[in-house]
């Protein structure tokens, strides 16, 4: 959205018992501005924004009763959804209303488009509302968004200010199940040393990685440029060689030169709590600076630039060794 601004939509769509709850806050980490659920908004501190919605409109009798009624009841929060019977009469019925509201000495703050042709309707509805003097009314577009289609609208030059993303952002709409799973990978009995386990496979994409493993991330010049899982206690200090786990043809030179931090810090030890708990807003700003580390090349939709993730060499080869005798032992 180009840093327009995003609302989180999807609670009607979210699944499982706090579904709701958890996909707004984890939203808003990713971005959002703000939520239509107002719950979270009361846990969380999160901004709330939202509409009336279709029902509001059709209990009344004709749709520009119903816009002076939500006028009149919330005349600081007034944001009309004006596609319930035609978005095109909608916005002049709510352009009627806006001109009381600044008699009011109140503001429309905007309209809502929930269907139809989104490009060609937010540039009609955009012209109708500068030409009554509309010009700061914003235009939010809502109705089975994503990030795709956002870009896409984006391309054709809508007129849209404000995104409500609900049933795509809240739900596993695309991937239902994560493909990974806890494996053991070391193992110690009081006072011995580490046994490092992995689970084998005939397929590599399936055999665990051993070891007590930690995860470095690498920049250059304000840039991510690589993460590298390695095994703890390994000398990182000259830098390292990173190998892609399925290809290891695949491989980086990582020199001692560049700037580097380690992703895993410690949450509980020994039961108690050994670390700072940001707020959700800390949390959100932290999300935001570290997206913006990362080149524009990984982070578009089409054909993105492979970003760099792999084992450290030393790990690596620890695991083929392992992988290697325990076949021996089978055989």
């Amino acid at each position: 959205a180009q840093d327009e601004p995003i609302m989180e939509f999807g609670m009607r769509r979210a699944q499982g018992i706090d579904g709701a709850i958890t996909a707004s806050r984890a939203a808003y980490i990713g971005g959002c501005d703000y939520t239509s659920n107002v719950i979270a908004g009361k846990l969380y501190d999160i901004p709330v924004k939202g509409t009336h919605s279709h029902s509001w409109v059709m209990v009344f009798d004709d749709e520009l009763e119903s816009f002076e009624t939500y006028a009149h009841t919330l005349p600081d929060n007034v944001v009309f959804l004006v596609d319930t019977y035609d978005s095109l009469k909608g916005v002049h019925r709510a352009i009627e209303v806006g001109k009381w509201l600044k008699k009011q000495g109140k503001k429309m703050l905007g309209i809502r488009l929930d269907s139809g042709d989104l490009a060609y309707l937010s540039k009609k509805c955009r012209k109708l509302l500068d030409e009554a003097g509309f010009e700061d009314t914003l235009i939010y577009a809502t109705n089975e968004l994503d990030e795709t289609i956002i870009s896409d609208l984006k391309r054709q030059g809508a007129k849209i200010g404000v995104w409500g993303v609900g049933t795509k952002l809240t739900t596993a709409y695309s991937q239902p199940a994560l493909d990974g799973v806890y494996k053991l990978s070391a193992i110690r009995n009081p006072g011995e040393e580490w046994k490092y386990k992995l689970k084998l496979s005939e397929r590599m994409t399936k055999i665990s990685n051993p070891g007590i493993l930690e995860v470095k991330r690498y920049r250059q010049n304000g840039r991510y440029i690589a993460d590298v899982i390695y095994n703890k206690g390994t000398n990182m200090s000259k830098g390292c060689c990173v190998i892609d786990p399925l290809d290891a043809t695949r491989q980086k030179i990582i020199g001692k030169e560049f700037d580097c931090e380690d992703l895993l810090v410690p949450v509980f030890r020994s039961g108690e709590l050994v670390y700072k708990l940001p707020s959700l807003h800390e949390i959100q700003q932290r999300a935001k600076d570290e997206l913006s580390h990362f080149h524009d090349g990984v982070k578009r939709f089409l054909n993105p630039h492979q970003y760099v993730v792999g084992m450290e060499k030393s790990l690596y080869d620890l695991k083929i060794k392992l992988v290697e005798n325990i076949r021996l032992k089978k055989n």
